[in-house]
């Protein structure tokens, strides 16, 4: 994962398998909990498959203010490019 769009479509990919949504429901822009309907054990393994596939550690508190799936995006790109 080397741009923002590779760590998109990757965690797109993710989203779609791990919680069974369509391609089409994971925009940018979407909210995890409102628009997408995860809860927070789904976001607990969303970090967990997140830092299997970085294999970075991700701290919780990195995570508290993501809302959205560019905010996920933005905090792996970060992570990576650490």
């Amino acid at each position: 994962m080397k741009t923002k769009q590779d760590v998109y479509n990757v965690l797109q990919q993710l989203m779609i398998k791990e919680f069974e949504l369509d391609a089409e429901q994971i925009q940018l822009d979407a909210n995890l909990y409102e628009d997408l309907d995860l809860d927070s054990i789904d976001a607990v393994d969303l970090v967990v498959k997140l830092r299997e596939l970085t294999g970075k550690k991700i701290e919780p508190d990195a995570f508290k203010a993501v809302r959205t799936v560019g905010n996920v995006v933005d905090q792996v790109y970060a992570l990576i490019e650490d």
